[in-house]
């Protein structure tokens, strides 16, 4: 069996290094020692670079993972009586292992079907009217995934129609951005079209997939909701002491487009896969690729084969299947050696 080196693995996004931008920036923020908590240069700028990115005046905190930027933005917009509408599939249901509940002290969350991972206008209503006494917990946020578990992206008038919705029944709108970039890149829009001027109170945008060596930001679109979010940070240990090590990768990753670049490059190897996968008899596409991940299905045969020779992918992820997903460090020749290897194996 192969060694496994980042070429054999097409399980997560997260599995790559750090990216050569966000590298040089941790790097230099190395050399001196600076204030701690948050109260240096480098947080700063990495903060005022997220304003710029999204060319709004919005609040920003550096936390370490998704789980925390998730739990902590959804329990900034509830109390433990409301409830979080979100897609059946979504991180925040299948993949946080209470977390959400855990950080709101209880808040429940309601589960929406739809196809290929989106929540819709329709479902969001249906479930808020569905009960409105006291006996109840009291609708106050929907949460999307962008892009979905399904890896699919929704378009800057799915949005609208959801922040249409939300608003209409007084709800707040959470993005998990995880993979926002490789949305962005895929639909070719400005990062405001799909955050903020589509009605997302508060993202959480995802670095981790896309080069960082760790952390994700929550964004306060709506200034009001970070109220004494800083408690909630140091609450829940996601105040780093060292909060430069958090923030400098991300100025290396915003400055110059490194982040639009990379998730364009991920995308660009999944499609190269799709198409390669295309042309193989045997092989079912469970969701339509949109952005840096595939889902397909293989028989068992197929993935045991696979298994074997050393190939590192998830079966467990969306609603079954094997899910190929690609990184900003994947290279052609990595896809055409897993294209070859499937089909050999079928």
């Amino acid at each position: 069996m192969p060694d496994v080196t980042p070429a054999w693995q097409f399980a997560s996004d997260n599995v790559s290094g750090i990216c050569p931008e966000a590298w040089q920036s941790l790097e230099e923020a190395n050399r001196d020692c600076v204030p701690s908590y948050g109260d240096d240069a480098w947080t700063e700028r990495a903060a005022d670079l997220l304003r710029e990115t999204f060319e709004t005046d919005c609040e920003v905190f550096f936390v370490f993972n998704g789980t925390a930027a998730n739990s902590l933005a959804l329990a900034a917009c509830c109390q433990s009586y409301h409830s979080i509408l979100c897609h059946e599939l979504s991180h925040v249901e299948t993949d946080e292992c209470g977390a959400p509940e855990f950080f709101s002290n209880g808040t429940k969350l309601l589960l929406l079907p739809g196809a290929n991972g989106k929540i819709t206008p329709e479902g969001i209503e249906t479930i808020a009217r569905r009960r409105t006494d006291i006996h109840f917990p009291k609708p106050r946020v929907v949460s999307l995934t962008q892009t979905t578990e399904a890896g699919t992206v929704y378009s800057p008038g799915e949005l609208l129609g959801i922040a249409h919705a939300t608003r209409k029944l007084d709800l707040r709108l959470q993005m998990d951005g995880s993979r926002l970039a490789n949305a962005v890149a895929s639909l070719g829009v400005n990062p405001r079209e799909v955050t903020w001027q589509a009605g997302v109170d508060v993202l959480c945008f995802g670095g981790s997939k896309n080069g960082l060596p760790l952390g994700e930001a929550v964004i306060f679109f709506d200034r009001a909701l970070a109220d004494e979010f800083e408690y909630r940070c140091k609450q829940a240990g996601q105040l780093a002491s060292k909060m430069r090590f958090l923030s400098a990768p991300w100025i290396g990753l915003l400055e110059n487009g490194a982040w639009l670049r990379h998730a364009a490059h991920a995308n660009a190897m999944a499609a190269l896969l799709e198409g390669r996968l295309r042309a193989l008899p045997g092989v079912e596409f469970l969701f339509p690729r949109e952005a840096n991940g595939l889902f397909i299905r293989l028989p068992e045969l197929v993935i045991a084969a696979l298994r074997v020779r050393g190939w590192k992918f998830y079966t467990f992820i969306g609603s079954g299947g094997c899910r190929f997903m690609c990184s900003w460090a994947t290279q052609p020749e990595d896809v055409e050696a897993l294209a070859t290897d499937i089909a050999r194996a079928l």
